[in-house]
Order: C-alpha cells, then sequence, then structure tokens
C-alpha cells in the first residue's frame, strides 16, 4: 500500500516493471552466452557459424597435432595405392588432356586414397580449408577418427605444441603423385603427399613412399626426419626433371650448365624433390637440381616446397618468385629446386629457361 498522500500511476508501475524486467534479461542472456561460449555452443561475430574446431579451440590448430594426421593420412592413403596396384584391377580412365596434351589418367588408387586422406583430415580439422587433387563426392563421406596419439619421433623433433589461426591454414592433398607411372608399374616414382601453408607459405609437408614404405616429414622451424646430403655439385650438376617433358628441359639445362651435367628423366613432383635429399631408400635416384619449365599444380610440389625450406633449401619459379599457396591450384612459371646451393645464382643462370616456361 503506498504512503498515505502519494497516488501510483498504473501507467508508472508498467513502466518502471518493463524497464526492470529489460534490465533482468540483458544481464542474464549476456551471462548465458558466457556460459555457452566455455562450451563451443557460440556463434561467431557476424552471424557465421563457427566450426566444431573452432568452437572448441577458440579457431587455433597445432600444427604439430597437423603433423602427426598428415603423416598417418599419407600413409594410410599409400596403403590404398598399393592394395590397389597389387591387386592390378586399377579401374582406368582419363580426366581429360593437360595442357602439354598428355591424358590425364585417374585409377582406382587415386580415388581411394583420396577418400581416406581428405576424411581422416577433415575429421580432424574441419575448420581447415582442404585442396585435393581428385574431387571428393559427398556419397562417400567418412568419418575416420584420429586418436589423437603423436608419434614418438614428432615429438622428439618437435617438443612443444605450435598453435596457429586456423583461417590461416590451407592444406594441400596429392593422394597419388606420378598416375601415368603408376599405370605403367613404375613404382619407385608413386609418392603421397600432404602439405600445410600458413597464410600462404608452406610450412610442413609429409611425402611418403607407398612401396618402399618410407616417409619423409618436416616442418618449418620446427624439425624434420630427413636431412640434405652432405654436398653438391653445382658446376656439372644432376638436374632432375619430367619424364614426358625432358627434352625441351635438357637441351636449355646442357646449355647453361654444360654438356658435362647429367639429366635424369623421372615421374612425380614428390619422387625428384627427394632425390635432393640423403633418402635412405635404395630405389631412390640423387640429383643436385629439380627442374620444371611447364605449368604445375600446387599440390603436386607444396609438400616439397616445405620439406626444402625446413631444410634451408629453395623451390621458386624459373625467375626466382617464392610461390604462394593460396588462390589458384597452379603456377605457371615453371619451378628451381635447390638445397646447399646459392639458389638467386642459379635463378640468374637460366633466363633462356625461364622463358622457355611461360610459353
Amino acid at each position: 500500500m503506498a504512503p498515505m498522500g502519494i497516488r501510483l500511476s498504473p501507467l508508472g508501475v508498467a513502466v518502471f516493471c518493463l524497464l526492470g524486467l529489460g534490465v533482468l534479461y540483458h544481464l542474464y542472456s549476456g551471462f548465458l552466452a558466457g556460459r555457452f561460449s566455455l562450451f563451443g555452443l557460440g556463434g561467431e561475430p557476424g552471424g557465421g557459424a563457427a566450426g566444431p574446431a573452432a568452437a572448441a579451440d577458440g579457431g587455433a590448430v597445432d600444427l604439430r597435432e597437423m603433423l602427426a594426421v598428415a603423416v598417418l593420412a599419407a600413409v594410410r592413403g599409400g596403403d590404398e595405392v598399393r592394395r590397389v596396384r597389387e591387386s592390378n584391377v586399377l579401374h582406368e580412365k582419363s580426366k581429360g588432356k593437360t595442357r602439354e596434351g598428355a591424358e590425364d589418367k585417374m585409377t582406382s588408387g587415386d580415388v581411394l586414397s583420396n577418400r581416406k586422406m581428405f576424411y581422416l583430415l577433415k575429421t580432424a580439422f574441419p575448420s581447415v580449408q582442404i585442396n585435393t587433387e581428385e574431387h571428393v563426392d559427398a556419397a562417400d563421406q567418412e568419418v575416420i577418427l584420429w586418436d589423437h596419439k603423436i608419434p614418438e619421433d614428432i615429438l622428439k623433433e618437435v617438443s612443444a605444441p605450435k598453435e596457429v589461426p586456423a583461417e590461416s591454414v590451407t592444406v594441400w592433398i596429392d593422394p597419388l603423385d606420378a598416375t601415368q607411372e603408376y599405370t605403367e608399374d613404375l613404382r619407385k616414382y608413386v609418392t603421397t603427399m600432404v602439405c600445410v601453408a600458413v597464410n600462404g607459405k608452406p610450412v610442413l609437408g609429409v611425402i611418403h613412399k607407398p612401396f618402399s614404405e618410407y616417409t619423409a616429414w618436416a616442418m618449418v622451424d620446427g624439425g624434420s626426419n630427413v636431412k640434405a646430403r652432405p654436398s653438391y655439385n653445382e658446376k656439372t650438376p644432376k638436374i632432375v626433371v619430367s619424364r614426358s617433358h625432358s627434352g625441351m628441359v635438357k637441351q636449355v639445362a646442357l646449355q647453361t650448365f654444360g654438356n658435362q651435367s647429367t639429366i635424369i628423366p623421372a615421374g612425380g613432383a614428390g619422387y625428384k624433390v627427394l632425390a635432393l635429399l640423403d633418402v635412405p631408400d635404395k630405389s631412390q635416384e640423387k640429383a643436385d637440381l629439380y627442374i620444371h619449365v611447364t605449368y604445375i599444380k600446387k599440390w603436386d610440389i607444396c609438400a616439397g616446397n616445405a620439406i626444402l625450406r625446413a631444410l634451408g633449401g629453395h623451390m621458386t619459379t624459373l625467375s626466382g618468385e617464392e610461390i604462394s599457396y593460396t588462390g589458384s591450384d597452379g603456377i605457371e612459371g615453371g619451378l628451381l629446386a635447390s638445397i646447399g646451393m646459392n639458389h638467386q645464382a642459379l635463378v640468374r643462370k637460366l633466363p633462356d629457361l625461364e622463358k622457355t616456361g611461360h610459353k
């Protein structure tokens, strides 16, 4: 009951009550939003729904964990590649013609390896962008779980987690490198590869050889299980080039480095990068330089680029430009890969080859 002499307006009482309810609602809804965000139930600012991993860990991913999953993905993909090849039922078909007019082949090995690799990585890191050579069919979707175990060899080299924003990460998968050679049963050239780029720079690479079961991996500013050879021949180098397009490279390379240089035709970009390194695989040839003069896809070269960078080597276009692993899936300017040499001096030796790369 109001004090004597004071009359309460029904309208005023209603307004006061509504204001009070508004204040309570504001405080309580803010409290709930905070509680929900602790459990990953909130959305991103601007209305975009956060992916499961981004919501759970604040939008960051651990590169050490990504390395562990990348190694596992390359090995599991390699298991599929090997199983299909040994069954001798490849279901080979053409995806069309390459720019050079060759058949762009695809087999069951490519498809099944791609499925295992893509969905293992996508299940473990659903908030990162994954680019892969083969089409991912939603009808074949799998949930392939990672057990969150980091192998001892990785823990030994990369002793602490290294987190980066998930939105800065792009993953590049090559589920079967050297498909042409795979169909010809030239097994030594075949690899499966995973690369992680951060802000377009390759920082983590895995190259797996399914038929010798050898895996090379490295992380920039982290560690590696592979190393460079003690020395390289810069004056009369052994140069590894594409098997299918070696003639043009051979002519210009011999003109640049002299007739005492050796040209090694080989299949697969992964194999060619491993040729520059100290690899304990008897089937692996050794080279001092890797040169390519035509258009090439980024999933072919990203893993090798990351490994070379981690070991102090270089992979650039023929004109010496760094390769960015964002945007389009290929590069026009050819490539030059080296380690243990003056890379820019090598670039300056190749003016004619640099021009050829743009034909």
